[in-house]
């Protein structure tokens, strides 16, 4: 094992077991207070989402590179390649609806006169029905990924681009009107929901602005003493939309890098897959620190 390779190993080792640990602690709070019964906030049906999603995105990536660093080539045939991206791809599609919801339903929360927020709140279930819809969604469109993926073993038969280190995809299509459709298809949704986030997150730095200067000004000694807990909600999706939209744009980089070049280095390639992993890794340490329920409870069992 190459230098290079112990370095990955550990880089993707510690992001896996600590990412997988922290998503998974979450989605059993989640769901133990929906089956206790207990009061649920809106939020945490979305959240349910994003972090089993989460789970799956550092499954697929982080367990099958993690065995590459070990020097295994051939762990994985066609099909198993083509299970793997397919729902690691669906599961980073997820990962990006579900924070667009987030960041929707937060600032249709805070401009309460808007008539979104008043369909929101005749219809709080329909966050869970939406999660559900965005897994049929993402399945529908990455339909294509398992028709362009080919297990390592087929490299000298085909045209291919190293994506990562134990899968390789076939060539773009030569065709214009294919290459255009395909690239339309894959773009839009991600776009669409980007300028989405973008527009809410600057909405809700904008209504907070507004409603801080308010209360400062007709009551700032009493409101200096409350806790303003929508705007911590609001910081903490601020926070999240932030890091998505940052690892998202850099995952985007070198991915377009990578996919133009038919051989790039191994270190490129990791760094891609460790990139698009980063924000399913690190988005539930940032729910834990700002969750005071799971902050409480840690406490109690601390003391």
């Amino acid at each position: 094992m190459t230098e290079a390779n112990v370095h990955m190993w550990v880089a993707f080792l510690t992001q896996t077991t600590a990412g997988v640990l922290g998503n998974s602690s979450l989605f059993c709070f989640y769901n133990y207070t929906l089956l206790t019964g207990q009061k649920m906030r809106l939020t945490d049906f979305i959240l349910s989402h994003l972090v089993f999603a989460n789970n799956l995105v550092i499954l697929s990536s982080g367990i099958p590179q993690t065995m590459a660093g070990f020097g295994w080539k051939y762990f994985l045939d066609d099909g198993g390649c083509k299970v793997l991206l397919y729902f690691h791809r669906v599961s980073r599609g997820v990962c990006l609806n579900a924070t667009c919801l987030l960041s929707g339903f937060q600032v249709s929360k805070l401009c309460t006169r808007n008539a979104w927020w008043k369909i929101t709140s005749r219809f709080p279930k329909g966050c869970g029905f939406c999660g559900c819809l965005f897994w049929i969604l993402q399945l529908l469109v990455n339909v294509y990924v398992p028709l362009r993926v080919i297990g390592p073993r087929h490299k000298q038969n085909v045209t291919l681009h190293m994506r990562y280190r134990y899968c390789s995809t076939e060539a773009a299509p030569t065709k214009p009107f294919v290459r255009l459709s395909q690239m339309i298809l894959l773009t839009s949704i991600d776009v669409m929901c980007l300028v989405f986030m973008t527009w809410a997150s600057a909405s809700m730095v904008l209504v907070l602005h507004r409603h801080k200067q308010r209360v400062h000004h007709i009551h700032s000694h009493i409101a200096s003493r409350r806790p303003d807990h929508e705007a911590r909600a609001t910081g903490t999706i601020l926070t999240l939309v932030c890091m998505f939209v940052s690892f998202y744009c850099l995952s985007a980089i070198f991915t377009l890098y990578v996919g133009v070049n038919t051989k790039p280095d191994l270190w490129l390639v990791d760094t891609t897959v460790f990139l698009g992993a980063c924000f399913s890794f690190l988005s539930p340490f940032v729910l834990i620190s700002s969750d005071t329920r799971i902050t409480q409870v840690f406490h109690s069992y601390t003391e």
